[in-house]
């Protein structure tokens, strides 16, 4: 049977419906060169602090709107950090404001913005921003939770690691849109008839629930939806480099953060210093094209995941057949829940979609390889969904108890809804459906799922996108910019990455062949050297180095 003959029933039912844009080859490394050293006052050997207190606070922002100067010369009162969040000890919480509109910023009340620091363990040559990816990952948890054993130790010697909570998200003034049962509804839900629906009574059902989600995130966030923008987020962190006192922007992006990354470089080439674009994301790329490449990819990961089970003495799957009449069993399974529609324990309907988002979870690391092959193995023998729903919740961050541990897809779609152009033309929508088709392994069309971010919520979000086309970045005359891809990454292809390196004038492509999603965290030697070196010393790796 083949993507083309399978019923698209299975995903337009399906729940899991967020497109996420964002989450490792033994090999040595070529010859590197030298960063040559910059005149001052830009000297690379002084510390980002150094330089600001040398030069004075006009060196840290430029010109400014009168309105604006206040924000940037805000400080930020680092202290302990509030009990629940249960960070480690040596990490500190600080708050700050920033404009609503940035283009008028007395037009509404400030935002705030929730910030922490992973004070260096040596001498600091200054601040290192760093953003997890989404859009809606919340940097303040990122560093944390994570920052002990996600940066090296050298980089924790020589930096004062900040991650911060972007408008929209987490700590800081958030997006707001349903309760955990609401976001349940969302996420999960299906209608009461589900197996009686036509394609088309489907769709329209998923229609009405992305506009009735539109119109809940309004109501309960106000006027902020209008500015969760990704410029605008730029513009922020421009405000908190200067508030910590560097005069150029040392920032390590991740995934969607490498947007971020991407964005200030193209705005701001001057005040760049060392930037790492880790997975990166091609800002010239529609939300449609997006979708599809991330299908695409991921179904090349799960060909490699079936491939490596079929090679184990645990995998659940009929051999039989190899790879392809795995992709049958599989596929059966996804008609027969869709068809059946069993409910979990905890009252939840078993779908195709916690299947596919099951699998696209687990294929953000080789790691979680074993638990997908748990998942199947499960069911298969025991009718037992309970594997299958853990990897979707640890997706989605749901927690056991049914609660959700951050607001990320409430804030995904606010996001992305305001940072691509709206499309609607039916001729187009109808050919993002057919190249899904193309490249999808399970359940034909997948129409839904992806549609969700790509068209139903964005053709229905109560804030409409000011953006007109999608230029590439180029950062003039910034310094050198390494931006790291992995070969077999699902969730940020390669070919991005290559673009991303191509736009940017300074830009320096690095490749790590592996499988999985960020380069760094697989703690590949090449790669972590080649980073830490990069970011410590200013030392820059030959245009295509591959480790």
């Amino acid at each position: 049977m083949t993507a083309h003959s399978r019923r698209k029933r299975g995903r337009l039912l399906a729940a899991g419906a967020m497109a996420t844009v964002a989450t490792m080859a033994l090999s040595g490394c070529v010859m590197i060169q030298e960063l040559t050293a910059p005149s001052d006052p830009s000297d690379s050997s002084i510390s980002p602090n150094e330089r600001g207190e040398a030069q004075g606070k006009g060196d840290l922002y430029g010109d400014l709107d009168a309105a604006l100067v206040e924000y940037y010369e805000q400080s930020a009162e680092w202290g302990v950090c509030p009990a629940d969040r249960a960070y480690p000890d040596e990490v500190e919480c600080a708050t700050v404001s920033a404009p609503m509109n940035w283009q008028d910023p007395e037009e509404h009340e400030p935002i705030e913005l929730a910030l922490v620091r992973l004070p260096a363990t040596g001498q600091a040559q200054g601040s290192m921003f760093t953003n997890p990816g989404g859009p809606g990952g919340s940097g303040t948890d990122f560093v944390g939770l994570s920052g002990d054993y996600f940066f090296s130790a050298d980089l924790r010697e020589n930096f004062d690691i900040v991650g911060w909570d972007p408008r929209g998200v987490g700590y800081s003034s958030a997006v707001e849109c349903r309760d955990d049962a609401g976001m349940d509804d969302f996420l999960y839900g299906v209608p009461e008839n589900a197996a009686d629906m036509t394609d088309e009574e489907a769709f329209e059902w998923w229609r009405q629930q992305a506009a009735q989600f539109g119109a809940d995130c309004l109501e309960n966030t106000g006027p902020l939806l209008e500015y969760v923008d990704t410029q605008s987020t730029v513009s922020d962190l421009d405000m908190l480099r200067a508030i910590v006192g560097d005069t150029s922007l040392t920032y390590f992006g991740l995934s969607y953060g490498t947007d971020i990354g991407a964005q200030y470089i193209d705005r701001f080439p001057d005040r760049v210093g060392r930037i790492v674009l880790d997975g990166a994301t091609d800002p010239t790329v529609p939300m449609f094209d997006v979708v599809v490449d991330q299908q695409e990819k991921f179904a090349d990961a799960t060909l490699v995941y079936l491939e490596d089970c079929l090679t184990g003495a645990d995998c659940p799957f009929n051999s039989g057949g190899g790879v392809d009449g795995v992709i049958d069993e599989i596929q059966a399974i996804m008609d027969e829940v869709d068809e059946t529609l069993p409910v979990h324990t905890d009252g939840r309907i078993f779908t195709s979609g916690v299947i596919q988002t099951a699998i696209s979870a687990a294929l953000y690391s080789e790691d979680s390889w074993p638990y997908l092959t748990a998942a199947f193995e499960a069911w298969m023998q025991d009718q037992d969904p309970s594997v299958f729903f853990a990897l979707s919740d640890s997706y989605y961050g749901r927690m056991p108890d049914g609660s959700y541990d951050s607001n990320m897809f409430e804030a995904f779609p606010a996001i992305n809804c305001l940072d691509y152009p709206l499309v609607t033309d039916e001729g187009r929508i109808r050919d993002y459906n057919e190249r899904l088709a193309d490249v999808t392994l399970f359940g034909g069309e997948l129409s839904e799922l992806e549609m969700q971010v790509g068209d139903l919520t964005c053709e229905n979000w109560p804030v409409k996108s000011r953006v007109e086309s999608q230029e590439p970045v180029t950062g003039a005359g910034a310094a050198p910019v390494l931006v790291v891809a992995t070969t077999n990454d699902p969730a940020t292809p390669l070919k991005w990455a290559e673009a991303v390196a191509e736009q940017l004038e300074s830009g320096v492509l690095v490749e790590f062949e592996g499988e999985g999603h960020i380069a760094y965290s697989q703690g590949d030697a090449c790669i972590v050297s080649t980073v830490d070196d990069y970011f410590i010393d200013g030392t820059v790796p030959e245009y295509g180095l591959t480790c």
